[in-house]
């Protein structure tokens, strides 16, 4: 485990197109550079979705045009460590493999917006729910003096942040 900022932390969802890609960028920007943050998916899409990208401009005033879609494999082959990894769906945290380093383990499931049927406003407003959610987990996790707890306290308020 990382002892000193920025801690690494990977967002993993299935398609990495938006639950993973809004957790990637809100991190970046929430976090002030104390953490390295990172995405990725067991089946990405082509890239991230249209909608995710749109909040992310919108709503958070975020560029997003760094942002791609990417396989778990790319991390795992170039022998990358983290120090948290977290899931944002089920089926990722299903098969999520096992990574070396030991990360701390953590599952924030969100909604999927991207199965979301509606309006463009609806689906807007969809995209823009799941990311305030993602939102505001990132900043408890921000707001977690990670520096001064052991492995354990670290694990357990982490995991704790997607049970609220």
């Amino acid at each position: 485990m990382n002892t000193s900022s920025p801690f690494k932390v990977l967002f993993l969802c299935t398609g990495n197109s938006a639950r993973s890609i809004l957790a990637e960028s809100l991190l970046k920007h929430f976090s002030h550079a104390r953490f390295e943050s990172y995405s990725a998916g067991s089946n990405p899409k082509k890239e991230p979705h249209p909608m995710a990208l749109r909040v992310l401009r919108e709503a958070y005033k975020i560029d997003p045009s760094g942002a791609r879609s990417k396989s778990w494999e790319e991390f795992k082959k170039s022998g990358a460590t983290f120090d948290f990894i977290i899931t944002v769906c089920d089926n990722a945290r299903e098969s999520c493999p096992v990574w070396p380093g030991q990360p701390i383990l953590a599952h924030w499931g969100s909604p999927d917006p991207a199965a979301f049927v509606g309006t463009e406003k609806e689906t807007y407003d969809c995209f823009f729910k799941v990311a305030l959610q993602i939102q505001r987990r990132i900043e408890l996790f921000c707001a977690l003096p990670l520096e001064k707890l052991d492995r354990l306290r670290q694990a357990e308020l982490t995991q704790d942040i997607g049970a609220r």
